[in-house]
């Protein structure tokens, strides 16, 4: 233990009395964990994020969506899933709490909305009541669609505050009229606003009576809806979406080899897919700029190898009363070492402090996050960068002849 204190003490004094040299030779390290704690900390940061987004849409949701492949959509054929779908899934599939068809506007004008003047271009949907309790969305002015709406086809609508806002429409614009392609539709409610994800707003939108967009996109028009529902239990979810699928397979007429033509999501999958690409992105990115350590490793063996060549004859005064190769080892090895971690400490505050001055000028950036385990890995992979750079200088050291060591000049 005594000897163990009295290199890190030498270590130490080594490093204190060639302090510009000791900078420059850690340098290397600070940028190298400076970079991976900057973009791990940013990365986790987006991760947190995204994952308080797909939490607000609900973990217990799925939608299910037709699906063609490209080869045969060049062919002129297309997947649909139809209003009879719908119905054999409401009656067939138990631990569904709600469910709900949404049909989007297939018009020449698409999403094009128009109020006095003003005209914006926002999702058009049509969609029944339970829209909003399987997105957990509800109106902060007015009310939702009801199934009377629906029955009657009535021309009403609800919007999102980021349509609200393009149309420059009044703060309550519930008893506001506005044109959808070419019809007039009264606004009964206001949704409560959801915020960005990946950039694009979640407020962006129109919905009115399912029926209702039905009959303004044209009888003649076989709907392709998509269908969006919520499960009783969350542990319930896979068993679900594989009677689903089963349902769906045998209603399409799709034998056993045959792709499904239509896909189901939730919530989790799809954020498990982010997370995946995040993760992904955090290693690619990590390694690269972890090369700049191993640049920092070889600026601590040159550095060290300058050291042993300097004290040389101090080696040999050691060695001469009494001092074993081992505790020449242990001291020139605690000192780079003692080198590359404190390299790995100021990197690991830069890193932070550069991640809160990027997040700080980036506008909508989340905040960052810096995970244990990326400052035990900076660290870690620091005085691993230590240790295998500095046995070579340590080595050597170790095995000088006392004698030689004394006559060196």
């Amino acid at each position: 233990m005594f000897t163990l204190v009295e290199s890190f003490r030498s270590a130490w004094e080594s490093i204190i009395s060639n302090g510009f040299r000791s900078f420059l030779t850690t340098l290397g390290i600070v940028i190298g964990v400076a970079s991976v704690i900057a973009v791990i900390s940013l990365v986790e940061g987006l991760r947190e994020s995204i994952s308080a987004e797909f939490q607000g849409l609900g973990t217990n949701s799925l939608a299910v969506r037709s699906f063609t492949p490209l080869k045969q959509r060049l062919q002129g054929q297309s997947a649909r899933l139809t209003p009879e779908d719908l119905q054999l899934l409401q009656e067939r599939v138990d631990g569904i709490s709600s469910i709900t068809p949404v049909l989007f506007s297939q018009t020449n004008t698409g999403g094009e909305v128009r109020y006095r003047g003003q005209s914006t271009f926002t999702q058009v949907q049509g969609t029944t009541y339970s829209f909003q309790d399987v997105g957990n969305n509800y109106p902060q002015r007015g009310r939702f669609l009801s199934a009377t709406d629906n029955q009657k086809r009535r021309r009403v609508c609800v919007i999102g505050v980021k349509t609200a806002q393009d149309l420059d429409l009044p703060s309550n614009p519930v008893g506001e009229f506005i044109e959808v392609g070419g019809d007039w539709l009264k606004i009964i409610g206001l949704m409560e606003p959801r915020g960005e994800m990946f950039g694009f707003s979640q407020d962006d939108y129109l919905l009115l009576p399912y029926q209702t967009m039905r009959s303004l996109n044209g009888a003649q028009q076989e709907p392709d809806i998509a269908i969006q529902l919520a499960v009783t239990n969350i542990d319930d979810i896979p068993e679900v979406t594989e009677r689903i699928r089963a349902l769906l397979r045998r209603s399409h007429r799709l034998s056993g080899d045959t792709a499904d033509d239509f896909v189901i999501r939730s919530s989790e999958q799809i954020a498990e897919s982010f997370d995946q690409i995040i993760n992904t992105v955090t290693l690619v990115v990590s390694g690269i700029v972890g090369i700049s350590l191993l640049v920092g490793g070889i600026g601590i063996m040159n550095i060290m190898l300058v050291s042993v060549t300097e004290r040389t004859r101090e080696i040999g005064i050691c060695k001469a009363l009494g001092a074993k190769r081992q505790h020449i080892l242990m001291q020139f090895l605690i000192e780079a070492l003692a080198l590359s971690l404190l390299g790995g400490l100021i990197g690991l505050a830069l890193g932070y402090g550069l991640a809160l001055l990027v997040a700080a000028l980036v506008p909508n950036f989340p905040g960052v996050s810096v995970p244990w385990w990326g400052m035990v890995l900076a660290l870690g992979f620091s005085g691993l960068i230590g240790v295998l750079f500095g046995i070579l200088p340590a080595s050597k050291a170790a095995d000088l002849n006392p004698i030689d060591a004394l006559r060196y000049e």
